[in-house]
């Protein structure tokens, strides 16, 4: 019995660590990078002092500046954009089991995901590339990156999206047809609230993924459209400084931010939810 219990602290114990290990090695390149943007030294690598001035000197860096808006902007069209067309493809291959070309359509939908962004890179700009001097347009720039990151973005809330619609219960929604609903009804009352939080949850991951973006955005970008990201990339080749670390820093926050209100808010959301299905059930 003692052997057994030891055994179990150490266990116990031995998982703590290695997720202790774990969450330290996540966090603290992160907690570094958040450090020395009030480093006061010029260099990135040398602690001169507690300082503020990078974060005054942001103000007037206009290339970063104008980068951190592109990059925003960009990140929200692309995040509505992916979250618009993956719920529509998530419905198509849960609701819909067959119809004709649907194996080439999960493969289209599923094939940005396991294949290089290089490869995905490349290949938009030879088709835009051809366009272009077909058409006319686009010109590479903010619509040609923003193309370029839809086309990920899609393919992620469609596997989050779908994921999701694969666990309802479709009882819900046939009774509510039963009860006389028209159909786009049963969605916008039953299908649309309960995959919400899934559809929150693939707006905040595609924000990201377009937020920080680098191989995409460089093989679609053109004169006058550099994102964040390529500004960054571009100067670190020179050496990091604690301008970089402070919109870093900056962007950090945001993000963390965001993340915690919608946490936040999905999380009232269900238990107002659970509350009603229970007020419900004590009440037929």
């Amino acid at each position: 019995m003692q052997a057994s219990t030891t055994a179990t602290t150490g266990a116990r114990l031995l998982g703590r660590s290695w997720l202790a290990l774990s969450f330290a090695f996540l966090y603290l390149p992160i907690f570094s990078l958040v450090l020395y943007s009030f480093n006061a030294a010029p260099s990135g690598v040398a602690w001169g002092g507690f300082s503020m001035r990078w974060y005054a000197a942001l103000g007037q860096d206009h290339e970063l500046l104008s980068g951190l808006w592109l990059s925003l902007r960009i990140a929200l069209l692309t995040a509505c954009g992916s979250v618009l067309l993956g719920t529509l493809a998530a419905l198509a291959l849960v609701k819909y089991r067959r119809f004709r070309g649907r194996t080439l359509f999960a493969g289209m939908i599923n094939a940005p995901l396991v294949m290089p962004e290089v490869i995905i890179g490349l290949s938009l700009l030879l088709m835009l590339v051809s366009m272009q001097r077909a058409l006319g347009y686009p010109e590479r720039g903010w619509l040609t990156i923003w193309l370029g990151h839809l086309l990920l973005g899609m393919a992620y809330a469609t596997v989050v999206i779908q994921a999701r619609l694969t666990e309802l219960n479709p009882q819900l929604e046939e009774a509510a047809l039963d009860l006389g609903a028209q159909p786009h009804q049963v969605f916008a009352l039953i299908t649309l609230p309960l995959i919400a939080p899934s559809m929150a949850s693939a707006w905040l991951l595609t924000f990201t993924l377009s937020l920080d973006d680098v191989v995409l955005s460089a093989f679609l970008s053109g004169p006058g459209a550099t994102t964040m990201p390529l500004v960054i990339f571009s100067r670190a080749r020179l050496g990091i400084s604690p301008g970089i670390n402070a919109v870093a820093t900056l962007m950090v926050a945001v993000v963390s931010i965001g993340v915690v209100l919608a946490s936040w808010a999905l999380a009232r959301a269900e238990r107002r939810r659970t509350q009603e299905l229970a007020a419900a059930q004590r009440n037929p």
